[in-house]
């Protein structure tokens, strides 16, 4: 059913790219991202069963804030549109985001993000969820640096 959406989507609002910036009043459609990997390289995990929960959420974070470590039982992703995002992998792995890129976050590997530029990074996420399912689970006992 997902995929009957997303296509009807794209049929609604497909365009002539061709002809895009001529006529100011003609959508344009650009696709961001298209991808089966979270940004450190892992492959998503199937859907799970049962019905699903669409969550979209803005991230505020304020310069120097670091966030905890935490991980994501739901499949996610999200674009920053402000600011620069570090994000850690507890297993050392590091991947910045820049303002207008696309990031797919991990599914059950532990990491945090870090503002450690001068602006607030102001980050829009989209979880493909299930009801009950917490966006994200904090682990505590990981000391940040």
């Amino acid at each position: 059913m997902f995929a009957a959406i997303v296509c009807m989507a794209n049929a609604m609002f497909s365009c002539n790219d061709a002809n895009a910036g001529e006529n100011n009043s003609e959508v344009v459609s650009t696709e961001l991202l298209r991808t089966t990997q979270s940004w450190n390289g892992a492959e998503l995990p199937n859907y799970p069963e049962g019905r699903p929960e669409l969550v979209a959420v803005k991230y505020e974070i304020p310069p120097g804030q670091k966030l905890g470590w935490h991980h994501h039982v739901a499949m996610n992703h999200g674009v920053l549109v402000q600011g620069e995002l570090t994000i850690i992998g507890l297993d050392g792995q590091v991947k910045v985001v820049h303002e207008g890129e696309v990031v797919v976050e991990m599914v059950d590997d532990i990491h945090h993000g870090e503002n450690r530029g001068s602006k607030p990074v102001i980050l829009y996420m989209f979880y493909l969820s299930q009801e009950g399912w917490p966006l994200s689970v904090q682990n505590p006992e990981i000391p940040m640096n």
